[in-house]
């Protein structure tokens, strides 16, 4: 296999490794992000003409044998035809819908009724095959930080896997109530969870610590436990969020609305920078996009990176009506920065060091020249969020979650070219959040628990409730952990020799 074909740190050149090896470990031993030179190098592509002919499932195989290359066909076969079955609600997976003068691609049909759920549904086969192929006895325990969505995903996805155990960490009264029930009411004997006194970041940068911990690692090991994650910093959680990009293409092809080799826009609500990477990444594949529109809530880190080149985490928190796109260290921003830079590794290494050191980095001229012959970008606080989500229902029909709305109130803000279609991502259910969805269409939601503002939601709109959602109301606590931050380490290890026993 090539060399630019392996994985290896953002951060370093050294120390290759296979996708197999780069998703079972999750992060690299350095702290960096797993990359493949072959993106840079312009060495991978995939056959458009080929995609705009074939079904979700089919295009899922192409995409992901072009970026996992020591996976074998059946293998990625097996595992598309496992991830993307009967727990998707639609044959399309991922389905284009007009509004307006754009296009919404729903990205919430699977069983958590979220975006994630097209990488979490595939994480755990793609890990399973990878850790057959190593021949190890070892146990895998995922540890993985939320914004609300990822975690219940990840749970979903990984309960009752063989090998394979899941601790999910979830900033405590900072995610809908909705989400947080997906979460505690989760079954599965090999789960775990917990609330953190903190938020995301707070979640997130204890989560990078624990994968740090070399004194954790060896006791793990003396058990036969390896630690992975299942956070988009993983590579296996990122490459299945490609493909919905050329499928929404294809189907864009399929209504008539582009010919093929047309450019096309999407706008893409996002905190993390991992949904809007995978855009970044179909382009480097070949994908005629002309623009990806970023679109942040009150928590614009991100917009004001695009804007001025300065990476700022140093800021007040906003808790928000988009609780998912709550974060203000982006973590796949420096995903970016490599292949934006070229490759060049020393680069990222100092970028990231200042931002640990000093809560900041900023880039050169050149990298933010290249930055923006790709990237817009645009906020959204919550009154025009709601506003977006009362005009959108009002005029189209369509009722929007809080973070598709933050994108789509963007995305109205931003001139069009001329002849160039724009995809808004739609990334959950509206009923996840159906307090601020009742009351953003001018409802009140006085006295009202979260359910019975879904019931008011529907009454309201006709909209269905999903089942899976209506049920969380009858189903147990089973989970009940809130621990200050310096606990996760030891809650890991506690869990993961519980599960592993």
């Amino acid at each position: 296999m090539s060399s630019s074909y392996l994985y290896h740190s953002t951060r370093a050149m050294g120390d290759a490794v296979t996708s197999k090896q780069a998703i079972l470990t999750g992060l690299a031993p350095d702290g960096g992000l797993y990359v493949a030179d072959a993106l840079v190098d312009a060495s991978l592509s995939v056959d458009l003409a080929a995609v705009c002919g074939e079904d979700y499932h089919a295009q899922a195989r192409r995409v992901l044998g072009a970026l996992l290359p020591d996976y074998t066909a059946d293998e990625i076969a097996t595992c598309v035809e496992g991830a993307y079955g009967p727990r998707f609600d639609t044959r399309a997976i991922t389905p284009l819908v007009p509004m307006g003068d754009d296009w919404l691609l729903e990205l919430w049909h699977g069983p958590t009724c979220a975006f994630k759920d097209v990488a979490l549904q595939m994480l755990p086969r793609l890990m399973s095959v990878a850790r057959g192929a190593a021949g190890s006895d070892a146990n895998v325990m995922i540890v993985t930080a939320t914004s609300g969505d990822t975690g219940k995903a990840a749970l979903e996805g990984f309960a009752d896997v063989p090998g394979c155990g899941v601790s999910v960490f979830y900033p405590d009264g900072g995610v809908s109530d909705v989400q947080r029930l997906q979460m505690v009411t989760q079954r599965g004997a090999n789960v775990a969870v917990a609330g953190i006194r903190g938020n995301f970041d707070d979640a997130q940068t204890q989560v990078k610590r624990i994968f740090g911990d070399r004194e954790l690692a060896a006791r793990l090991a003396d058990e036969h436990i390896v630690l992975s994650s299942a956070n988009s910093i993983n590579v296996g959680r990122l490459v299945p969020q490609v493909v919905y990009y050329f499928s929404a293409y294809a189907q864009l092809v399929a209504a008539g609305a582009l010919t093929l080799g047309d450019p096309v826009e999407f706008c893409v609500p996002t905190g993390n920078f991992g949904d809007v990477l995978a855009g970044y990444y179909a382009k480097l594949l070949g994908l005629p996009v002309s623009r990806l529109i970023v679109a942040s809530n009150a928590n614009d880190v991100l917009t004001e990176f695009i804007q001025t080149g300065v990476y700022n985490r140093l800021r007040p928190f906003e808790k928000t009506i988009s609780p998912s796109m709550d974060i203000l260290v982006s973590s796949n921003l420096e995903r970016l920065l490599y292949y934006l830079s070229g490759g060049d590794a020393a680069c990222v290494a100092s970028l990231m060091d200042s931002l640990a050191r000093e809560g900041s980095y900023r880039i050169s001229g050149e990298l933010l020249r290249r930055l923006h012959e790709t990237f817009a970008c645009g906020r959204a606080d919550d009154e025009e969020t709601k506003a977006t989500i009362r005009a959108t229902w009002e005029k189209d029909g369509l009722l929007l979650d809080t973070h598709t709305a933050v994108a789509a109130c963007v995305s109205n803000g931003i001139p069009r070219a001329a002849g160039v279609p724009r995809v808004v991502l739609s990334t959950a259910n509206p009923y996840k959040f159906s307090r601020a969805v009742l009351t953003a269409l001018g409802a009140s939601d006085a006295g009202l628990s979260d359910f019975a503002c879904m019931d008011a939601l529907h009454a309201k709109t006709g909209v269905p409730v999903p089942p899976q959602l209506a049920e969380l109301q009858t189903l147990p606590e089973l989970h009940t952990t809130v621990c200050d931050q310096a606990g996760m380490g030891a809650f890991v290890q506690h869990e993961a020799e519980r599960i592993f026993a």
